[in-house]
């Protein structure tokens, strides 16, 4: 059950971050870009949960550039908040 529940959690990002891209290429919106920039981070955080716990369970430890993934996502999202508020 867990390999669908990581499974669906990329397709969403994925599908959220498609969303969004496609509503900053029409409307020009830079609040869009960042947040489909951040979705986009996060459904490959998501892709290496799943390689990480699934599909190489001892093989490599992926928890590094999980964590790396996360944390720039996060960083774009926040750089882009605090750069359309000035």
């Amino acid at each position: 059950m867990a390999e669908a529940v990581y499974i669906l959690c990329a397709l969403t990002s994925v599908a959220c971050a498609v969303l969004l891209l496609r509503a900053w290429k029409r409307t020009q919106s830079r609040l869009l870009l960042w947040s489909g920039l951040c979705f986009a981070g996060l459904a490959l955080n998501n892709v290496l949960l799943f390689v990480d716990l699934v599909l190489l369970p001892t093989a490599v430890d992926l928890y590094i550039p999980r964590l790396v993934t996360g944390l720039a996502s996060a960083a774009i999202l926040l750089y882009g908040l605090i750069w359309d508020a000035s």
